[in-house]
Formats: structure tokens, sequence, C-alpha cells
């Protein structure tokens, strides 16, 4: 059962979390936005949503009832559930001032275009400092989930904002499995505290949790050797891996486990693992 997320609250002295109102099987209770900063002006992490008239009144709430105003707008990630409400945020709260607008770039690199052109990024790299009066935020290059995607580090409380590197709730997606578990390598070295995610509560217990991350990645890929080291001479889709590797798992998830699914088999077969055949459908055997 997912907890139950107020859709303003002050989370520490430092910390104030928005709902972006946009709950689904990807998103769980929506996406965190966060209000970071002690002082009157504060550093707004994602925005949520495109067109989300719900969200902008809980963010409009938010900086009337702490008194504040948004200094920047730093992204964790080009996806639209993080990048999308960009538009309406600075038209709804901006007063005509023009935001600074980070992310990471892209990489490869993409020309990225925010709405209809009238913003830009400002693009920053690995170990970058964004600073407010209170929060210092370090910028960290953790690839996998996306191209583009970093962590940020809050000096202040030893804490990270994870973007969807991490997860409150569930386990999260990602492009690239290798960088991904570089990623959390990466994220375990910190010895963090709190982890602020972008979606789902927070968690306290950091270490743990980014261990449990990397304990499940492992543990997953041990089932998929144990299928085809059970079935020598078999080949499997990619959806039959699933049904077994995810059984317990709902099926509305299934998609979304193929996707991880897919990118363990890819590892696999870059490591000679495994074999891949296309003919008359792609399908995956053992090579060991």
């Amino acid at each position: 059962m997912s907890a139950v997320l107020a859709r303003v609250e002050q989370l520490s002295s430092r910390v104030v979390r928005v709902l972006g109102c946009n709950p689904g099987p990807m998103t769980l209770q929506g996406t965190n936005t966060y209000l970071v900063g002690t002082g009157r002006r504060r550093i707004l992490i994602d925005t949520g949503e495109p067109a989300v008239p719900e969200y902008i009144s809980c963010l409009k709430q938010a900086l009337n009832e702490f008194n504040m105003a948004i200094q920047e707008i730093v992204v964790t990630h080009w996806h639209t559930d993080h990048t999308g409400g960009i538009i309406d945020v600075c038209r709804s709260t901006g007063n005509d001032s023009k935001y600074r607008i980070s992310k990471l770039p892209r990489n490869p690199h993409l020309e990225e275009v925010i709405g209809e052109g009238e913003h830009k990024y400002t693009y920053v790299k690995d170990g970058d400092t964004i600073k407010t009066e209170g929060a210092t935020l370090r910028v960290l290059y953790t690839p996998g989930h996306t191209d583009d995607h970093m962590a940020l580090v809050l000096l202040e409380e030893n804490a990270i904002f994870s973007g969807d590197c991490i997860l409150g709730e569930g386990t999260a997606v990602f492009e690239e499995l290798y960088d991904y578990m570089k990623s959390l390598e990466k994220l375990l070295e910190l010895k963090a505290d709190i982890i602020y995610p972008g979606h789902g509560p927070v968690v306290l217990g950091a270490q743990a949790k980014i261990q449990e991350y990397i304990s499940h990645r492992n543990a997953r890929e041990e089932q998929m050797l144990q299928v085809f080291k059970d079935n020598q001479g078999k080949s499997f889709t990619s959806m039959e891996l699933v049904k077994i590797v995810y059984k317990d798992t709902p099926e509305y998830l299934h998609k979304a486990a193929e996707f991880n699914l897919t990118h363990h088999l890819q590892k696999l077969k870059k490591e000679g693992k495994i074999l891949q055949e296309k003919e008359p459908h792609l399908k995956w055997k053992s090579n060991l």
C-alpha cells in the first residue's frame, strides 16, 4: 500500500515538498517537487507535468504559506514529469522575471527546447554547486535512468535529492543498466543520511535503501541466469522471462518490468553469458 503524501509538506527546516498532483503507476503519488533553502528565495527542484492546474495551485499555496519566492529552477533529468511544468511555473509565479533553469546536458548532446523556446536551459556539470540562503546543492552526475540524470547533494543535511535514481517506494526503471549500477555505487559512497526522492516518501535510512537497490538488481540477474541454467538449450522471449522472473509483480507493471529485464539481457549478452536469436522472433538462450 502506497503511503499517503500531503500535497504541501515541510520536511525539514530547509525543505518543503510540493506534490506534482500527477499520480500514476510510474509516478506513484505524483512527482515530488521541492523548495529548498531557509531564506525568502528558494531553489525549486523539478516542476511536475505540463497543464496540471492543481500543482500550480499547490505551489502558489506553499510560496504564500511559507512567505517565499522562487530564486531559480533545477531539473534532475529531461523526463516530462520533471520538466513539463517549467512554462506553467514561470508564467504563474515569475512576475515577468526570468528564472535561471539548470540541468545537465543530454549525452550525447541533443538540442533541448523549453516550450516554444521562450526559456533556455543553463547547463551545469558534475561537481558544480548551486546555492541559496541556508542551502548548498552539489551536482552529482548519476546516469542510467536517463543519460542526463543528476542527483543533488544537500550539504547542510547530508541528504540527497535522488530524482528517479532512487524512489521512496518500489524500484526505478533505467535506460542503461551498467551506468545505473555505477550511479548507485556513487550514491552509496556519499554515506548520506536522508534521500528526498523524485517520487514517493522521504527515505530516512539512505544507505540501507541504496544497498537494497544494488542487491535487488543483482538478485534479478541471478534469477534470470537461473532460469537459463534450468532450461539449457531453451530460448525465451523477454515477456516469457518477465512472467517467470517477475511472477510476484502485478501484471499491469509487466511492461515496465520488461523494459528493465531487457537491459539486464543486454548486459548479460555483453558479458557473453547469453545469446540472442533473431529468427523467427527475438529470443534469448544460455551461452554458459
